[in-house]
């Protein structure tokens, strides 16, 4: 047996709170204490010295898409666009500097720009003439592409969501993705894992949940990212709906994934005016779109829960969450409230919901993977969501607080690359919510994207995402300083990066407030990333 004994910082963990030293032996926690005592116990260790440092335990992201991240971190990010005319300008000089295969980018959102508009196929054309071109929207819900790849994809037509001269939705969208994916070879997609992976564990990240589909990745690229070698854990969902027990048993088996949720679609987003909405959009003569109904909610979950598989969907809309929550409810009258939570059933974002819903999903054991970064990027009284919903019903998005206060189990992550790939950037948004009353404490917010997560995954054994003896060794070190944030009103306070620190409601988040530095990120006594 090896065993390792840090010293000299801080650790965070709930059997010693004044814990200074932490010793490891074979990839597992075994002791955690005051130095002097480390030493004298494990006088054989190899002794790590930590100069301060926070030690706490590694984040899991539940939600993310690694090969659309990789892509977004390898290729054409368009997310610092500041305009329309920035955009094609990016886009124009992507091309240029990469003269061969698809351009795909990522990112772009309209609702930030002086046109208030996104690009056309002509304009598109004229940047990257005679390319491939896929531009997806920041919500991954709606993209814009080039002529070449229109007409490289069968049967796209008004029924499937195409509609000349505005993005393109739903089932379009869906072809048009698949083909755009398809054109790249397995190295650029292997490229593209790599750098999303390395950026997981430079961010404290062990593990994260892979949200596949059929509409979404497909096939091919879960079949590849499952086998890819790399230390960051990755648990997949594949968002197919089934009618039968022996179906989700088979589609498990074929795929090798974990479980069948995660982007299971029941309806889009909202900036793409695709969440399915009981009332019209305050902007958009529509109430979006619908992906399944209560009969196919309840067939999947009902299939799921007699397989003994974990199942979810992604839900945004309160029509949405209506239709699950109907379809939820008949399962457990047909198999019993035990039988249906013991699978430890998911719903992605969960954007839309109201109380009587909340105390039904608590009392069922249904867990919310949720994403803070959504209200921080488009909460607020000027956000994209007001513009969408107006400012009342965009005012009751996202009820962290009433969620978590009902007893539903939060899981913090990030969608990425929807939004940023940094578990701080959550916890803070989540501790300093747009819509007052909303927002969870830190310790809680760090609560839901540790042990929340993993228990989201599936895991269950107490212990995971704490560093208590026993507990695996999966943790992250943090930089010794504190992290900054500033209040509009110029206030500043400090909130040290150990999130055992009470400070009494955390003040709105700045863009300019510094984040602490991940040092090394260890998943199962493996070191993943290492300054």
């Amino acid at each position: 047996m090896s065993t390792q004994l840090l010293v000299g910082g801080r650790i965070y963990s709930s059997s010693n709170p004044d814990a200074t030293a932490m010793a490891v032996t074979d990839g597992t926690v075994v002791w955690v204490g005051a130095d002097r005592t480390g030493r004298a116990l494990h006088p054989e260790a190899e002794v790590i010295e930590l100069d301060g440092a926070f030690v706490a335990p590694a984040f899991v992201d539940p939600h993310v898409h690694v090969t659309a991240l990789g892509l977004k971190l390898t290729g054409l990010d368009l997310s610092q666009a500041g305009s329309l005319a920035e955009c094609l300008e990016l886009l124009a000089a992507y091309a240029a500097a990469h003269p061969d295969g698809p351009v795909l980018g990522d990112g772009w959102d309209e609702t930030d720009w002086a046109e208030g508009r996104a690009p056309t196929l002509a304009e598109i054309d004229a940047a990257a003439p005679g390319r491939i071109v896929y531009l997806v929207r920041v919500d991954a819900h709606s993209a814009v592409v080039s002529t070449p790849l229109l007409d490289a994809v069968e049967a796209i037509t008004e029924a499937t969501g195409f509609t000349r001269g505005e993005p393109l939705r739903s089932e379009a969208h869906h072809r048009v993705r698949a083909a755009a994916l398809g054109a790249l070879s397995p190295a650029q997609r292997d490229r593209a894992r790599r750098a999303a992976l390395d950026a997981a564990a430079a961010n404290g990240i062990a593990a994260v949940h892979e949200c596949a589909g059929p509409d979404i990745s497909g096939e091919t690229d879960v079949r590849e990212l499952l086998e890819f070698q790399h230390g960051v854990e990755v648990r997949a969902y594949w968002g197919q709906a089934v009618r039968t027990a022996d179906e989700a048993r088979t589609l498990i088996k074929e795929l090798g994934v974990h479980a069948l949720g995660g982007d299971l679609f029941v309806d889009g987003s909202i900036g793409s005016h695709t969440a399915w909405l009981r009332d019209p959009y305050a902007d958009h003569d529509s109430t979006g779109t619908a992906y399944l109904d209560a009969d196919a909610i309840a067939a999947h979950v009902l299939a799921c829960t007699e397989a003994g598989i974990q199942a979810g969907f992604h839900v945004i809309g309160d029509a949405a969450m209506d239709a699950v929550v109907t379809g939820f409810e008949r399962v457990v009258a047909q198999v019993g409230g035990p039988a249906f939570a013991a699978r430890g059933h998911r719903i992605e974002h969960a954007e839309m919901l109201d109380a009587a819903q909340i105390a039904q999903l608590a009392a069922w054991g249904v867990i919310a993977s949720v994403q803070p970064a959504f209200d921080a990027t488009w909460g607020g009284p000027g956000g994209m969501y007001a513009t969408r919903l107006g400012p009342d019903r965009a005012a009751t998005l996202n009820p962290f607080s009433a969620m978590a206060a009902a007893g539903i189990s939060l899981a913090i992550g990030s969608d990425a690359p929807v939004t940023i790939l940094n578990p701080w950037e959550a916890l803070r948004a989540a501790a300093n919510h747009r819509t007052p009353g909303h927002q969870i404490s830190p310790r809680a917010a760090f609560a839901a994207a540790t042990r929340g997560a993993w228990r989201a995954g599936g895991v269950r054994d107490g212990v995971a995402g704490t560093l208590v003896p026993g507990a695996p060794a999966s943790y992250a070190v943090w930089e010794a300083t504190d992290l900054v944030v500033a209040a509009a009103s110029d206030k500043v306070q400090r909130w040290s990066t150990d999130p055992r620190s009470r400070v009494p409601g955390l003040p709105p988040l700045t863009s300019g407030a510094p984040l602490p530095r991940c040092l090394t990120t260890v998943h199962r006594g493996t070191t993943l990333h290492a300054l």
